[in-house]
């Protein structure tokens, strides 16, 4: 009786996987929020992620999987995802190990995009100097191809809430020419994915967010690499 029930245990787990594998093989790409140490809400924006996976499969049929992944900076999953998006308010730490698998990662062919959430610009600057100390942030001219890819950005990113009264900018680490991050500063790129519900902005508002967003995703899977 108890043989039974292992080999009974053993089925169901071994159908499970056999599932899960299944279902992630219909998907080309998982695309993931990082989650970060130091305290800061990593996990700000719930429906932002989802939602751009979902504008992302229908307007550009890239065949993402539907639900965000969630890595942290020092996992080797990091290398199972073409794009990392990073968002909060507040403080951001990654340790020795981790800015060097984040190092790693981006060297490789990752794509890092950091969403300034309004409070974490002087946290992720300090933190991304531990995993390039040899580069400075530097505002990526409006023709670079991440804001031409499905949709134009002439002038560069759109503005979805205001704080400060300052222009939204797009900073970017290059590693040897390639834009390895890109850095929304002053933009809440991310509470334009939102639902709608969350923020209540005008639906042509939340439309622009979606579609820089999905040039970033784009950029990642196939200039990037």
């Amino acid at each position: 009786m108890r043989l039974a029930k292992k080999l009974l245990l053993s089925l169901l787990l071994i159908t499970h996987f056999s599932l899960v594998t299944t279902v992630n093989a219909q998907y080309a790409y998982k695309i993931a929020k990082l989650k970060y140490g130091g305290g800061g809400d990593w996990y700000a924006n719930k429906t932002s992620m989802p939602n751009l996976i979902k504008f992302c499969n229908q307007n550009l049929r890239m065949n993402v999987f539907p639900e965000e992944d969630i890595v942290e900076p020092g996992s080797p999953d990091l290398f199972s995802c073409p794009f990392i998006h990073l968002t909060g308010h507040g403080n951001v730490v990654f340790s020795e190990s981790e800015s060097r698998n984040l190092r790693k990662y981006l060297i490789s062919g990752g794509f890092l995009h950091l969403d300034d959430n309004y409070g974490l610009d002087k946290f992720i600057r300090r933190e991304m100097k531990k995993v390039f100390p040899e580069l400075e942030f530097v505002e990526v001219p409006f023709n670079h191809p991440v804001y031409h890819q499905k949709f134009n950005f002439t002038d560069g990113l759109p503005k979805v809430h205001e704080h400060d009264a300052k222009q939204p900018q797009g900073f970017g680490l290059f590693w040897q020419g390639r834009l390895v991050c890109f850095y929304s500063y002053e933009c809440d790129l991310g509470n334009g994915w939102e639902d709608q519900s969350v923020y209540n902005d005008p639906e042509e508002l939340r439309q622009l967010a979606l579609r820089m967003g999905a040039n970033l995703v784009q950029y990642a899977l196939t200039v990037n690499q």
